[in-house]
């Protein structure tokens, strides 16, 4: 097995960490809140606090943040105003009944540098993009989606990449999502076909869920990673044929996983994925724990596609529609993966009948001289 798994505890707070340690190594974490009843303020002390003592444990540089927030409007503001790498803060209340969560993502040679616009790169070709909020102008949720993946678009072009080419991972955090995903859909879909992505090409893996930043007037909000280094021969498209269905079949465009041939490592990043069959069908419509095996299930053969296991899982996020399930899901969760870091969140899915979504980064060690290492 490649990847470590530990946990810590702190006055106020825990941690949960996977570790790869082959070549640059790299770390992901969760830090989660302890005192439920505590005010925003304290737990978010007590999770910063545990943050700061991960980093200098695990003796990496942050290159990505995520802040999971009960109340973004309110509560975004009081977080640190320098990151210190890329950034995303967006409300999706975590369901352990605290306050806050953060996923942070460590390398040991993060030498990410702030670009500006939310987007930061490394001399690599490496790109996070995490919070654009003065570039991007609010609007409804078709402009914004296109205006979001165009901005990256002419950020890549300028490094000598391309949309198509170089973004491996997108997220899109949807107001009100059952009103406004159309919107994601649409703006998406014009823009991918002015680059080149279609049917017959390929997409982006992506997860395009309920979630929303602190300005009430955006409607969307966009995280994405990109390397402008990648050449086509180390990106493989992961489809899951007997257990799901083409995306574009239901009018979306996106992958349901990609991986990543490098150097050292093969990294394979899952979208969001339900509970769904290879005809595009709602499996066990409106029960929670069928849902959860399926939607599992799905994930297992994308996985094993890869050529990676569940053991190779860096960290997953669970989306639920109703906080009801979170007993069932979070025992389903803890029983299967207890060392896995992870956060189950208040998320509403993109298609009201999928109770459940889960997204999840997997890295393997592997050895192809012929790739530059990660």
């Amino acid at each position: 097995m490649d990847m470590r798994y530990f946990t810590r505890h702190y006055d106020g707070a825990s941690a949960s960490v996977a570790v790869f340690d082959t070549g640059r190594a790299e770390a992901h974490a969760f830090i989660h809140a302890d005192g439920r009843s505590c005010p925003f303020s304290h737990q978010l002390k007590a999770l910063l606090s545990a943050a700061e003592s991960v980093v200098a444990e695990l003796d990496m540089q942050p290159v990505f943040k995520r802040y999971f927030l009960s109340d973004a409007t309110n509560q975004a503001v009081e977080l640190p105003a320098v990151s210190g790498c890329a950034t995303s803060v967006i409300q999706q209340p975590p369901l352990d009944g605290t306050k806050v969560g953060l996923l942070l993502i460590c390398q040991a040679d993060g030498s990410f540098r702030d670009n500006g616009n939310g987007l930061w790169a490394d001399s690599r070709g490496r790109i996070w993009a995490g919070d654009n909020d003065r570039s991007i102008a609010a609007a409804s949720s078709e402009t914004m989606t296109g205006d979001y993946l165009e901005w990256l678009a002419d950020e890549l072009k300028e490094r000598g990449a391309s949309l198509k080419d170089n973004c491996v991972r997108t997220w899109f955090f949807v107001r009100d999502v059952d009103c406004n995903y159309a919107g994601v859909v649409k703006g998406r879909n014009e823009v991918f076909g002015r680059h080149g992505l279609t049917a017959d090409t390929h997409f982006i893996a992506s997860t395009g869920i309920a979630g929303q930043c602190a300005d009430t007037s955006r409607t969307v909000a966009f995280n994405a990673f990109a390397d402008a280094s990648l050449k086509p021969e180390q990106v493989t498209f992961l489809y899951g044929k007997t257990h799901l269905n083409p995306t574009y079949e239901y009018g979306v465009a996106f992958e349901r996983a990609t991986r990543v041939d490098y150097g050292d490592r093969r990294q394979i990043y899952i979208s969001g994925t339900a509970s769904i069959d290879n005809k595009g069908n709602i499996v066990a419509p409106g029960d929670i724990t069928a849902q959860t095996d399926r939607m599992l299930e799905n994930i297992g053969v994308l996985l094993a596609e890869g050529d990676c296991e569940w053991d190779d899982v860096a960290h997953m996020i669970v989306y639920l529609r109703d906080v009801a399930d979170y007993d069932i899901v979070s025992r389903i969760f803890e029983r299967r993966f207890p060392s896995v870091p992870k956060i189950l969140v208040l998320a509403p899915v993109c298609r009201p009948g999928w109770l459940i979504e889960t997204e999840c980064i997997a890295i393997k060690q592997q050895s192809l001289p012929q790739y530059a290492a990660f």
